[in-house]
């Protein structure tokens, strides 16, 4: 499954960088990731400091 970021997000960006496959972007008030094109790699959530990254 597709990782979600969660509301703990903080915005810091450190998951958007490290996204292999750019699947990361700024939302309105979180970062989102897009579910077709995420492959699953679990990089956002290693470097997230929060832990917001969760697999969907």
């Amino acid at each position: 499954m597709a990782y979600k970021i969660t509301d703990a997000c903080i915005s810091c960006g450190a998951c958007a960088a490290e996204c292999p496959v750019s699947a990361i972007s700024e939302g309105d008030s979180i970062y989102v990731i897009d579910e077709a094109a995420c492959i699953e790699c679990g990089a956002c959530a290693g470097v997230c400091p929060v832990g917001a990254p969760e697999q969907a």
